[in-house]
């Protein structure tokens, strides 16, 4: 594990991989998100038009108290003046916090829509999609990709619009006092623009490579800050190479952030000294102006006001160029997710599945994890409504991935899967997600309580439908005298309990369920045999009316299986009773012949219980 963390975060920090595809597609498909927010948007824009013009008001104001007021002496001038000047800034903050209001509202409403928007995508993932992506990774998108475009939109947006707006209004009223000026404090405006062009280019490569470590971290805390990675940690010794791993990948991350931090730190200081220079030369110009009559005090006063006025937002729309192309990175993130294919999905006009009998039919299936090998091969059975069905075999056989086509975990590549003669793709998922249950080799538990473990698989059942369904499994007795009964918290994924407790657990969460179709992928491996006993008595009641396909690695649970499918390298190579595989002498006789005919042993060596022992998962 230590390896994975160590080599598999490493980046090379001297160069940031250059960014390919181009800002528009994304930005233009980005600025739609806003508009189920049209109406808080429209109240944003309408607040940064009045802050930006309210913004005005001090330096034509300063202008007009120079020379209105105090040039005359007019005292009652002076006194309108100063209250119309604090009244604008009154306004202006009474805006300004509406604005701030209205721009966080739009920006985690929009935050909302995109977690919301991952999420239910993600869940429609096929099983393939989890088992080849890191859980951590995953977390990372939703979480940290789309908190980073808060300051996105609640800032940026509004920064941009405000910043345009107050640069036309400064720019017009500075036109209406002296063009001329006007027009030569322009003209170092597009010195600017490369440069700006340039660095934004390069923290969106900055914010990749963040963002992409930052996943990585993410996954490494969560495989060994779990249960079970701190288990196998612990267990191995590993703590210091975690650890070491850990701080390598935080180390780049702290690296990354100080690069991004002074990418541009020479043009940011340029267009600040600019900026800080402007009222100099306003002042050295205009002061001509003034000695040569052509000016007032009170315009070059205003105009000062204004030009840094509007190289203040010029400023800023540079450095906004830097931030939104960065924040490309990060709606490129969310969009990669956002265009997976579900390969595992209703077709159009897929039908409910209804008043399931339960019968199960393969037709030829061939099936492949990776292109090329194959994990089944031409299989094809028949199992009637109300049968018990066990699939045996040696490991690897392909027996989990032939339960786990039926409630279509996967999605055959030919051949056909069908549930009471319907072919399962082309009914609803919901559908058939009701009409089948499966008991894994690995039961899932959530951190919470028994009874809420038990009732994930149906919300509506009373408690006593809870406490029939645990009393089939045989837990009901445990769970009672746990200290807190049913309200016990199991721990993250069921650790507090045993195995066998966590099987049982499950038993009784899929037969509350009430399945048409019962799939138990080694139910009872992890069951002592008195417990296994008692859940093949339970399960024999429950199984009128229910079809169930159960992995068997005992020969004691399927001895008396309507059907036995044996299973070897992908085929079917063997089905019938128990009494008829036998008589036919082939694969299931020699795995029966394996298990129960007694052999000669060294002495010493003690006998296992024949009827508990294995034949392969």
């Amino acid at each position: 594990m230590a390896g994975l963390g160590a080599g598999g975060f490493r980046r090379n920090l001297r160069e940031a991989p250059k960014p390919t595809r181009p800002a528009w597609p994304t930005l233009k498909r980005a600025v739609p998100l806003l508009w189920p927010h049209k109406l808080a948007v429209i109240g944003f824009l309408v607040t940064i038009v009045v802050s930006s013009l309210t913004g005005l008001a001090a330096p034509l104001l300063s202008g007009r108290i120079i020379d209105q007021a105090i040039a005359h002496k007019d005292r009652t001038a002076l006194y309108l003046l100063g209250a119309a000047w604090f009244g604008t800034i009154l306004l202006s903050a009474g805006v300004g916090t509406l604005q701030s209001y209205l721009s966080n509202r739009v920006a985690h409403s929009v935050m909302f829509d995109l977690r919301g928007r991952l999420y239910r995508h993600l869940t429609g993932m096929s099983l393939r999609w989890f088992t080849a992506n890191r859980t951590g990774e995953v977390l990372s998108r939703i979480n940290n990709d789309v908190a980073g475009i808060q300051s996105v939109i609640s800032d940026t947006l509004g920064s941009v619009l405000g910043n345009l707006i107050t640069v036309g209004s400064t720019f017009a009223v500075m036109v209406s006092i002296d063009w001329r000026f006007a027009a030569g404090s322009l003209v170092s405006v597009p010195l600017f623009l490369v440069p700006a062009r340039r660095v934004g280019q390069i923290q969106r490569a900055l914010v990749t490579e963040t963002q992409e470590q930052m996943a990585g971290m993410n996954a490494h805390m969560q495989e060994t800050l779990s249960v079970s990675g701190a288990l196998l940690v612990k267990t191995f010794g590993r703590q210091e190479e975690e650890i070491d791993a850990f701080e390598e990948t935080a180390s780049a991350i702290r690296d990354l952030n100080i690069r991004r931090a002074l990418i541009g730190r020479w043009f940011n200081m340029s267009m600040g000294l600019f900026g800080s220079l402007a009222p100099a030369i306003v002042y050295v110009y205009g002061g001509l102006q003034v000695i040569n009559g052509h000016e007032s005090v009170g315009s070059v006063v205003a105009l000062a006001g204004l030009l840094t006025r509007l190289f203040g937002p010029i400023s800023s729309l540079m450095n906004l160029n830097i931030t939104v192309l960065s924040s490309i990175a990060l709606f490129e993130r969310i969009f990669d997710y956002l265009d997976m294919e579900q390969d595992i999905k209703d077709r159009p006009g897929a039908a409910e599945l209804r008043d399931v009998r339960g019968r199960i039919t393969f037709e030829d299936v061939d099936f492949s994890y990776v292109p090329g090998h194959p994990a089944l091969r031409g299989v094809s059975f028949d199992v009637q409504p109300g049968q018990f069905a066990a699939l045996v075999g040696p490991t690897g056989a392909g027996k989990t991935t032939i339960a786990y086509l039926v409630p279509r975990l996967y999605d055959v590549e030919r051949g056909s899967v069908k549930v009471d003669g319907h072919d399962v793709r082309d009914v609803t998922l919901a559908s058939l997600g009701e009409a089948v249950s499966m008991v894994n080799q690995e039961p899932f538990l959530f951190h919470t309580s028994i009874l809420q473990n038990l009732r994930y698989a149906r919300p509506s059942a009373t408690d006593e439908e809870v406490r029939e369904a645990a009393r089939a499994a045989n837990i009901h007795d445990f769970i009672e005298n746990l200290p807190w009964g049913y309200d016990t918290i199991v721990g993250e994924r069921g650790y507090r309990l045993s195995g066998g407790e966590k099987q049982r657990v499950a038993i009784a969460r899929a037969l509350l369920k009430d399945p048409a179709i019962l799939i138990l992928d080694e139910a009872t491996s992890s069951v002592d045999s008195e417990t296994e006993r008692a859940i093949q008595e339970a399960l024999a009641r429950l199984t009128k009316g229910r079809t169930v396909l159960a992995i068997a690695h005992r020969l004691s649970t399927i001895v008396n299986a309507d059907l036995i499918l044996v299973v070897d390298q992908g085929r079917v190579v063997e089905q019938g009773r128990h009494e008829e595989l036998l008589a036919h002498g082939g694969r299931y006789a020699r795995l029966y012949e394996t298990q129960f005919k007694p052999r000669v042993r060294p002495a010493g060596e003690v006998a296992a219980g024949a009827a508990g022992a294995p034949i392969g998962d």
